[in-house]
């Protein structure tokens, strides 16, 4: 069973930015796909942006122009570079994967606050 270990959640000002990186527990066997998801309060979780094994990327409309995904097949790891900040991104982000001998896993979240 593959765990997820999330870094780099806080707070942070409206137009700011922040990183967050995500770290699987082992070797995840391609093809996979890796990366984020969020959650407000009172809405249902929705994807931010996730990568395929062959660097593909697909992101929220939300998002886009804002927000970076990258990943390390080597190291098992996805990053999400976030920008431009806004309160409306304020959420519980959640790391995904789902691949090859890895069952859909998450993990256990990371706070993101955008406010003044």
């Amino acid at each position: 069973q593959v765990q997820l270990e999330e870094s780099g959640g806080g707070l942070v000002q409206p137009g700011g930015s922040l990183s967050l990186s995500c770290a699987a527990s082992r070797r995840i066997y391609s093809p996979n796909i890796m990366g984020w998801y969020r959650q407000a309060p009172g809405k249902q979780r929705e994807l931010v942006a996730v990568m395929n094994t062959a660097g593909n990327a697909r992101y929220a409309d939300s998002v886009k122009g804002r927000f970076t995904i990258s990943r390390d097949n080597a190291k098992n790891t996805v990053d999400l570079q976030m920008n431009s900040l806004q309160p409306e991104d304020t959420a519980v982000y959640y790391c995904h994967v789902d691949g090859v001998g890895t069952g859909p896993t998450w993990g256990q979240g990371t706070q993101v606050t955008v406010s003044p």
